[in-house]
């Protein structure tokens, strides 16, 4: 911990958490000189001695008898628009650490990296009060109702999403959102709109690349009676039916460089004509975009504009694929099963463990959208209130096992890594081993129903009995050479 800039200060940090282990170790973490560190079990205590004395640094765990850690955070940012929070959980929800950010908390941690993250991080925030001497608007308040779980992930990855939302969303300037195909790009354009002073007002999503491009002009902006063939009637456009609220532009790099100079023209006046009129409309809207593209190739290649890229992306909020967060895909699986099961209202659905384990181990090109489509397949497929991994179709080919290349070339990896491992250590019979452990993970998959699983194996029942019973014979592998 470094010292304080001025000998006569000492830095003061209140440890605010209902478990006093915690508070011990995280005092003993903390210590060092010219530093003052108080410990509080209850957050009005901490509340009380932050009026009297205020400190540097205030550390929180979300969860509180009593008064949570957000409505900790709240007071303190009442009371001192400067306060610097640092909140800390085992478990927190997407929209607590949205509105944690959004209210101005400088990080959210959880718990079980606190080990290597904690000191670093308050170092961090403690050099941050030194260098901020500028007073900061403070937040306005959340409507009571929170954002539904729907975007979900406890990865480092997402928190660093989640964070960003919630920082984001106290402004009112253009984001863009990228990300592959299926990450979540709208959900998280929902929740920036959700936690803006905005979200009283509408929310709506364009996918530019569903709309034919003669008429995304007219979809944006309206048009007038007469203006061009089949325009019946006078038509407000989305940007009008939106004012006051945000516009979600989702594949914005798709957009026809004719519509994207009217666009432009919103973003820098607020105001556009529509299509047959000469007459001005104003608006305030917010435009929120996405894209899976690269834009700034696409600004490269002249396919996109290049003032309007540097308008939309003055904040950019990147969602990592699914095969980067895998501890994430269990989260979402269980989720996505108890809503298809509520869905259809049948008994309780849940996982095998080794259903699980090959749900992680997939690589999800489709994303989180693929994920959900493979579980809802699953439920609709399943005669059993347990999914085992001969239920859930894997691969674009919607099999059960998946496509056959993406499956010869994951089994292809898999025995490739197991002959490496094998060949200069333990002393085993591999072909026995493999064999032994094929038929324990397909005895395990059908409940120990010898039969099913035979029938599977292709082999007779008394020899798969035979072979789970049989320990392969230890001995060196010999080498070719």
């Amino acid at each position: 911990m470094s010292a304080p800039t001025k000998a006569e200060e000492a830095i003061r940090i209140y440890l605010v958490d209902h478990d006093s282990d915690f508070l011990a170790w995280a005092a003993g973490h903390l210590k060092a000189d010219g530093v003052v560190i108080e410990t509080f079990q209850r957050a009005e205590d901490a509340v009380a001695a932050y009026q009297k004395n205020r400190a540097n640094l205030v550390l929180s765990e979300v969860r509180l008898n009593g008064t949570n850690g957000i409505e900790l955070l709240k007071r303190l940012r009442a009371l001192n628009p400067n306060a610097m929070v640092i909140l800390t959980s085992a478990i927190a929800s997407t929209s607590h650490v949205i509105e944690a950010m959004r209210l101005g908390a400088y990080d959210v941690l959880p718990k079980e990296r606190l080990t290597y993250e904690l000191r670093v991080v308050v170092e961090s925030a403690l050099r941050a009060v030194e260098a901020r001497r500028v007073t900061l608007a403070s937040a306005s308040e959340v409507p009571a109702e929170s954002i539904q779980e729907t975007i979900i992930g406890r990865s480092a990855p997402m928190q660093e999403v989640f964070k960003m939302i919630g920082r984001v969303s106290r402004a009112d300037a253009p984001v863009m959102i990228t990300g592959e195909s299926g990450c979540g790009k709208e959900l998280v354009a929902k929740a920036v709109h959700k936690f803006s002073p905005r979200t009283q007002k509408e929310f709506v999503a364009i996918n530019v690349t569903a709309i034919p491009d003669n008429l995304l002009e007219s979809e944006l902006f309206g048009h007038e009676k007469g203006s061009f063939t089949g325009a019946v009637a006078n038509r407000i456009g989305r940007f009008e039916q939106c004012d006051g609220g945000t516009l979600f532009l989702d594949e914005i790099g798709d957009m026809p460089l004719t519509v994207q100079s009217k666009l432009l023209r919103v973003l820098q006046e607020g105001e556009f004509c529509r299509v047959g009129s000469n007459q001005t409309v104003k608006t305030d809207v917010r435009v929120l975009a996405a894209t899976n593209k690269n834009l700034e190739k696409e600004v490269e290649a002249g396919n996109f504009r290049e003032d309007l890229f540097y308008r939309l992306n003055v904040v950019r909020i990147h969602i990592p694929p699914l095969r980067e967060r895998r501890e994430d895909v269990r989260l979402l699986a269980e989720f996505f099963l108890q809503r298809m099961a509520s869905r259809k209202r049948g008994p309780q659905m849940r996982f095998s463990e080794d259903a699980l384990s090959m749900l992680e181990a997939y690589d999800w090109p489709g994303n989180v959208r693929e994920l959900e489509n493979t579980i809802q397949r699953a439920c609709a497929l399943s005669n059993s209130d347990v999914l085992l991994p001969t239920d859930i179709p894997l691969g674009s080919s919607g099999s059960r096992f998946g496509g056959p290349v993406s499956n010869v070339n994951r089994m292809s990896d898999a025995l490739n890594s197991l002959i490496h491992a094998a060949k200069d250590s333990p002393d085993i019979e591999l072909i026995p081993w493999v064999q032994k452990e094929l038929c324990k993970m397909v005895m395990r998959q059908f409940d120990n129903d010898v039969n099913r699983a035979a029938k599977l194996l292709g082999i007779e029942p008394e020899l798969l009995t035979e072979r789970v019973a049989k320990a392969p014979a230890e001995k060196k592998l010999k080498r070719a050479g």
